[in-house]
């Protein structure tokens, strides 16, 4: 068996962040569709091989104990960047204090510094601390971690992002399809009922002009009726209503 962490170029004491975003750098880098060189099939099949092994807990384990001399880690006494961020308060510095705990497995503590950055400081932004493409990768990583935590409007708010930037520069390119796709089952399953009416209608105001298509347009249109009903605006609700039917889908 070969080295699964050298092929993906990661540390063996890597987090699954790290590895999702270096699969996803090399497939964009080696996928046969993509490279133009069926020569690369090979490679590219390793690659999938060892990204299926290091995020599967047991494969990995399985792996790591077979390899443990050569992937043992050493210690060694360095500076502390964490700690040097922890000391900062200015944004820039707790901006990357967050994707550093996201990408060295204290998602929980990223979340934690996420939200109470989201909750004092009401023009905080991640994506004016980073480069555009490092944004997209950690953005899409930290969205996927606050779904899973039930943070819903966040998360979509983060995808948001990632979108309207896929459309200005190609370069999720065969992973957009999953961004899209999130955002969406976000919309569909997370968004009404789960935060406040008005919060919900300005989400669905916003996901309208994500270019989500004529499908997905109908739908949201119908559920910011359903919401507007509910709130006695029956003039408003009748315009979206309409407004969906007129796009293809029927009531």
């Amino acid at each position: 068996m070969e080295d699964c962490y050298k092929i993906l170029g990661v540390k063996p004491n890597a987090s699954i962040a790290e590895i999702r975003r270096a699969y996803r750098e090399k497939v964009k880098k080696y996928h046969p569709d993509v490279s133009g060189d069926e020569s690369t099939a090979e490679h590219f099949k390793k690659i999938v091989r060892a990204y299926e092994i290091l995020t599967d807990q047991k494969s990995r384990a399985i792996f790591d104990s077979s390899f443990s001399e050569h992937f043992r880690r050493r210690k060694v006494k360095s500076w502390d960047y964490r700690e040097w961020l922890l000391s900062r308060d200015d944004d820039e510095s707790r901006a990357k204090l967050i994707f550093f705990d996201l990408l060295h497995g204290r998602e929980d503590d990223a979340v934690a510094e996420f939200k109470r950055m989201q909750t004092e400081r009401r023009k905080f932004s991640l994506k004016y601390w980073f480069t555009r493409e490092n944004f997209m990768d950690y953005g899409f990583i930290l969205s996927e971690e606050l779904h899973l935590r039930g943070e819903y409007f966040d998360a979509f708010a983060l995808l948001e992002d990632i979108i309207k930037l896929e459309y200005s520069f190609d370069y999720f390119r065969l992973f957009f399809p999953e961004v899209l796709a999130f955002a969406k089952n976000i919309l569909h399953n997370h968004i009404e009922g789960t935060i406040s009416d008005e919060l919900a209608l300005d989400t669905f105001e916003r996901a309208l002009e994500l270019q989500l298509g004529d499908a997905e347009d109908a739908f949201i249109l119908r559920k910011m009726g359903i919401i507007y009903k509910r709130l006695g605006d029956e003039k408003t609700a009748r315009i979206c209503f309409d407004e969906a039917d007129r796009i293809g889908v029927k009531k």
